[in-house]
């Protein structure tokens, strides 16, 4: 469907909009200082306390969106409304801590009010700032260029394109930070174990396995029809055949019973044991290794499997299923 001149005209404003909010970001890359950079990553890691975010209105809420992204990363960080400060949330702030206040015009009554006191109990001050010729700027110990050139929209009123340069400096400063501080993969995952990168690099296949009663079993001298009693109370799709002291010794799936079943005689099912139906010397992991690993050792294979024992040493402790992992969205 050919779109009507009306859409075509909204969708050529909303392109030329981000357009711009882009170009104003680049601009802004050009324009900051690097000793102010330097320094202002420099206070932040320096700091034993914590990243207080400071702002007004909209950049109250970038605010909250940097104290968000620098909490994730490995920094600790709040978002403080200036308001609230001056009437008893300034008990959240202390010596060991570094401020970050927020202000395309530099000139917010509310910020300014709190900088005394902030500048009083030793914290010093991160600006991410419009107007370099304003008082926060001169108060700041580090001052991070936020200047645009006008807003975008027709009006050029409503702040957005200060609000994504402040926030595009913000994010930019925390993965500074983050980097500075040797945060890796691990460390970031510590803190997003419901996210599926999380989910990658903390949960280990002791917390998916089958282990303890859950953990079906069978001896070798066992019988086909034992066997495909184990293999129906668990409802796993496999068995483990272990020796008297639980060392593991094979595996028997589903599919290894119906093959077993298709080429022995009837007259021999008689004398048909787990040992003779098992597969030997399967593939097996750790409980301590990743679920992620477990995935691997399934899938990246010429046959692909569904079910890994897991041992100790030599020791069956459980089975994992490749179901399980993906229940839990890896």
């Amino acid at each position: 469907m050919t779109p009507s001149s009306a859409e075509t005209t909204a969708f050529q404003q909303v392109v030329e909009l981000l357009r711009s909010e882009a170009k104003a970001i680049e601009e802004c890359a050009a324009r900051l200082n690097p000793v102010d950079v330097e320094r202002a990553v420099s206070l932040i890691c320096a700091a034993k306390g914590k990243v207080v975010a400071l702002g007004v209105g909209k950049s109250g809420i970038i605010a909250q969106k940097i104290a968000a992204t620098m909490t994730s990363t490995g920094t600790q960080a709040v978002a403080v409304h200036p308001t609230d400060a001056m009437h008893g949330d300034l008990g959240y702030v202390s010596s060991n801590d570094v401020a970050l206040a927020i202000s395309n015009s530099g000139e917010t009554d509310e910020l300014l009010a709190l900088l005394p006191h902030l500048k009083h109990r030793g914290v010093p001050i991160v600006a991410i700032v419009g107007n370099l010729k304003s008082t926060l700027a001169r108060k700041a110990d580090a001052v991070l260029n936020a200047t645009i050139q006008k807003e975008a929209g027709y009006l050029n009123l409503a702040p957005t394109t200060s609000a994504s340069v402040a926030l595009a400096i913000g994010d930019a400063i925390a993965m500074a930070v983050m980097r500075a501080k040797g945060i890796n993969a691990e460390d970031f995952a510590i803190n997003h174990p419901a996210g599926r990168l999380g989910k990658r690099l903390t949960l280990r296949v002791e917390d998916l396995m089958h282990s303890g009663r859950d953990n079906p079993t069978v001896s070798p001298a066992s019988s086909w029809i034992e066997v495909i009693g184990a293999l129906t109370e668990k409802s796993l799709g496999a068995v483990n055949v272990v020796d008297g002291d639980g060392n593991l010794l094979g595996i028997i799936t589903d599919g290894d019973v119906r093959r077993t079943v298709q080429r022995v005689k009837p007259a021999d099912l008689e004398r048909l044991t787990a040992e003779k139906m098992m597969t030997r010397n399967p593939i097996t992991i750790a409980p301590e290794r990743l679920a992620v690993e477990a995935l691997d050792l399934m899938e990246n294979r010429p046959s692909q499997i569904s079910v890994l024992p897991v041992v100790s040493g030599k020791k069956c402790v459980g089975l994992i299923r490749i179901h399980d992992i993906a229940r839990r969205g890896l």
